[in-house]
């Protein structure tokens, strides 16, 4: 990851005024949390918000939805209703992408969420995030897959149906267009 990166200072107050926007708007995601806190934190790592920006102009909608205990970061997971929708159309991992002999899709999401400088959600994040609200009611979300099951070729993926989170597994190497990633980033 680059951190090199910054955003011109009109794009970092624009995008902490989108970002105290959602966090004002969704208290039951961070209820002990001040944006005061949060604001300070992001101001001192200014990488942060690059990243930040790019989960929001790729669709993810970031905001805080707690803070880790063992480190004191706060958790920024992407909470658009559905996968973002400028990251779908992604196998899983840059081994899937290569296995593929035809038909490839463009990219990874895994290769993409490095790139970014975030990490996919695991399953544990991810029901974390479906306990705050409904997410991914049409679409579905690659999550950080065990190596075990990644190893035999398999990748797991969830998606709210039914009144009901379910966590699948496909193929690594398949990819759809209502299918991409969510991730976390820590600050």
């Amino acid at each position: 990851m680059n951190t090199k990166r910054h955003l011109t200072e009109e794009q970092n107050q624009h995008l902490l005024g989108v970002l105290k926007d959602r966090f004002e708007k969704n208290k039951k995601r961070h209820q002990d949390i001040t944006w005061v806190a949060v604001e300070e934190k992001l101001l001192a790592n200014p990488e942060k918000l690059w990243i930040l920006d790019d989960m929001e102009t790729t669709g993810g909608e970031p905001d805080v939805v707690g803070r880790d205990e063992a480190t004191g970061e706060f958790l920024f997971y992407d909470c658009s209703p559905e996968t973002p929708k400028d990251r779908r159309s992604f196998c899983y991992d840059r081994a899937a992408l290569d296995a593929r002999k035809a038909n490839k899709p463009m990219n990874s999401a895994m290769d993409v969420a490095q790139e970014m400088g975030i990490e996919l959600l695991t399953e544990a994040e991810y029901m974390a995030l479906q306990a705050l609200g409904n997410f991914d009611l049409k679409t579905s979300s690659w999550l950080k897959t065990p190596a075990d099951m990644r190893k035999l070729g398999g990748a797991i993926f969830g998606d709210r149906r039914f009144g009901r989170v379910f966590i699948y597994h496909n193929g690594a190497d398949s990819y759809y267009a209502a299918r991409g990633f969510r991730g976390v980033l820590r600050v």
